[in-house]
């Protein structure tokens, strides 16, 4: 094994801020570029993480709104307005995420319904079995199920 592959398996550190210091000498020949291949393309599946982790709470907030109603307050109503705030960042940033919204807000509502069931201890069958709203009534606003 190259001293470059044993040093990323050793110190992740010293191996980004040296595979970097390569990248921008113009020295790809020197560069682990397979390694640096794999870290650019866990970076994209982060992103991916993260949208999906905010649609979750965004999806779980919406829900508990929706289906106990006695229970609605100011940290819910807040908790989706500042997710809705920040999927929007997310997606500025990311714009390409927008490709992948379907699958994204699928596995998101997968993860809500665990997380709903538990903090509101209601019965799974208590909620749709597909997500109920759309992104765009998600994101908007004015939008708070009844």
């Amino acid at each position: 094994m190259p001293a470059k592959s044993a040093l990323y398996d050793k110190d992740f550190y010293a191996w980004s801020n040296e595979q970097a210091a390569l990248l921008r000498a113009g020295r790809m020949a020197q560069a682990d570029l397979e390694n640096i291949a794999e870290e650019i393309e866990s970076m994209g599946r982060s992103e991916k993480r993260e949208l999906i982790n905010r649609l979750s709470i965004l999806l779980l907030h919406l829900l508990k709104w929706q289906f106990q109603p006695a229970l609605r307050g100011r940290s819910w109503r807040l908790s989706v307005e500042r997710q809705r705030l920040d999927i929007e960042d997310h997606l500025k940033d990311n714009p390409s995420l927008r490709t992948v919204l379907e699958p994204s807000i699928v596995d998101a509502y997968r993860r809500a319904l665990i997380d709903a069931e538990r903090e509101t201890g209601l019965e799974a069958s208590s909620f749709p079995a597909a997500c109920p709203y759309s992104f765009d009534q998600m994101m908007s606003g004015g939008f708070w199920p009844e």
